[in-house]
């Protein structure tokens, strides 16, 4: 790899603080800091974390909410030539433990409510040496703001970087076993940052804001990246709840212009009363990924916010770059050439995509089989996991492990996961095609539909049912809006009506979680039982 074709990714937040040293670069309630004070700040922390004896490649754990020290540490390990592993802080200690182990980490920061996660990480992991603690540390030990107040001033060399080398393990959830972590690199994150500008919030500059409604430990701090790049400042929120109210005073307060989230975090914001009651028309691009978005929620989305709606698919391993559908390629009217209805867009500029079979085969126009995708977004493989690196990466295609179909203008489909998909009496059923279509009875708030084993026709559907308040929906009812919309070998056997649908520490519905509870409660036996 020539030297010559890659900069170490720190150098876009140098950048942004040479050409906009005063404007802000980051805000939390009351507090501000100027994309000079952010700098400065990432330079006293590699200065000190190289006093404490850290070197590039080293690999820095974070167990932290969304904060200041965060938002720079990142920047600090990419400066350093070191790989940053953030959490997703919502996880247990033995969670936490294992990434310390399986990642390498030499450094830890967190925050004191943390210890817990520190002390099972310290007696996990052999290589752990450090902790740097967000507020008053314990005794002996290093405070996180004594170490930058300490190194303030100083001006550290920037690591340089080769194309392949990891600044970041971005850990994926898994639907089984241990989470696995993902190589991304200089090179490629250069890549994704630029495609991101060019597809998902194009003409952003510094007079734009962005706004962190989810942990910066995964999409959002891809996001993130976007804005620094462009000197946009990123409003974090107050605690880690998210509170619609909140969120949608911040967008008034601070006119900010794009936000990255999940679909259920969208219908979350859309569906409370104080979207109606503040002033959100500097919105221009809302970025909704990491799930498909319901057809009844878009709709809702567009009428209450206009045409800011910008969708990408893309799984941690290519950081989102597979497809866009851009806001011109949605709509509210389902007549409306513009609406694109369960389509997740086109390939990302300079991204490739194959539908193939289970022997590598490209399929034809319109038939269903695995999605993968070429590029320079995707990944450098597992971490410490060569066979899970070589399955995913067979062929020359990352596999996306999901199953879509490409129409005759190249737009992209999403059918479900392979893991979701079921065979009842012979034929594929792919959940998301019901799921859509009960989302759209009124009575319906959410829903999720899995298959489960049964002795008759090898698996059924089961549907798991959040009723909207005030509606009391049967399975007789919901059975009866899908006739004549969906072949009854796609019907859920059976219904269950729950309060709320357990989700992902990102706002994803769970299915494994899911499944698990239906086990737990005895309800998937009574299916089995038929």
């Amino acid at each position: 790899m020539n030297p010559a074709q890659v900069s170490n990714l720190a150098r876009l937040l140098r950048h942004t603080a040479q050409l906009f040293p005063q404007r802000v670069g980051l805000i939390q309630g009351e507090r501000q800091w100027t994309w000079s004070q952010i700098d400065a700040r990432v330079d006293a922390l590699v200065a000190g974390l190289k006093a404490l004896g850290l070197r590039q490649g080293d690999r820095i754990l974070l167990q932290s909410r969304n904060n200041l020290a965060l938002f720079e540490s990142g920047w600090a390990a990419f400066r350093m030539g070191c790989v940053w592993v953030p959490t997703n802080y919502r996880l247990a200690p033995a969670e936490v433990a294992y990434m310390a182990r399986s990642s390498g980490a030499v450094a830890m920061i967190a925050e004191p409510d943390f210890a817990p996660h520190v002390e099972a990480a310290r007696a996990a992991s052999d290589s752990l040496r450090q902790v740097l603690w967000i507020g008053d540390a314990p005794a002996g030990e290093t405070a996180y703001e004594a170490l930058v107040q300490q190194h303030l001033g100083a001006a550290p060399d920037e690591a340089v970087v080769a194309q392949d080398d990891p600044l970041w393990f971005f850990y994926t959830s898994g639907t089984t076993g241990h989470p696995k972590a993902g190589i991304l690199t200089h090179g490629q994150m250069a890549f994704v940052v630029a495609n991101h500008l060019a597809d998902l919030i194009p003409g952003t500059t510094e007079a734009d804001v962005s706004i962190a409604v989810a942990p910066l430990s995964h999409g959002a701090g891809i996001h993130a990246l976007l804005n620094v790049a462009r000197g946009a400042a990123t409003v974090l929120l107050a605690g880690e709840k998210l509170d619609p109210e909140e969120v949608w005073q911040l967008i008034e307060r601070h006119r900010v212009s794009n936000l990255f989230t999940v679909p259920t975090i969208v219908k979350a914001l859309v569906e409370h009363p104080a979207v109606d009651r503040h002033d959100h028309s500097s919105l221009r691009f809302v970025i909704y990924a990491g799930a498909p978005m319901y057809r009844a929620d878009q709709r809702l989305a567009l009428r209450k916010l206009g045409p800011v709606l910008v969708q990408y698919f893309g799984l941690g391993e290519v950081t989102g770059c597979i497809t866009v559908l851009p806001a011109h390629m949605h709509s509210a009217d389902d007549a409306s050439p513009d609406a694109n209805i369960g389509s997740c867009g086109r390939p990302r500029t300079g991204m490739e995509i194959a539908i193939l079979d289970p022997g590598m085969q490209p399929l034809p126009v319109g038939e269903v089989g695995e999605i993968c995708v070429r590029g320079p977004a995707v990944f450098n493989g597992y971490h410490g996991n060569t066979e899970a690196s070589a399955r995913a990466l067979r062929g020359g295609w990352f596999h996306t492990g999901d199953l879509g179909r490409l129409d005759g203008r190249g737009l992209l489909s999403i059918t479900g996961r392979e893991s979701d998909m079921y065979i009842s009496g012979g034929s594929n059923v792919y959940p998301r095609e019901c799921e859509d279509l009960l989302l759209e009875h009124p009575g319906v708030a959410e829903v999720a539909v899995l298959g489960v084993a049964d002795r008759h026709w090898g698996e059924v559907g089961v549907a798991v049912v959040v009723r909207r308040p005030g509606t009391a929906a049967g399975a007789d009812e919901l059975l009866a809006y899908l006739d004549g919309k969906l072949a009854r070998y796609r019907w859920p056997r059976q219904f269950f009506f729950w309060d709320a649908l357990p989700k992902t520490g990102y706002g994803k519905l769970s299915k494994k979680d899911i499944r698990a509870l239906l086990l737990a409660r005895g309800e998937v036996q009574a299916v089995q039982a038929d």
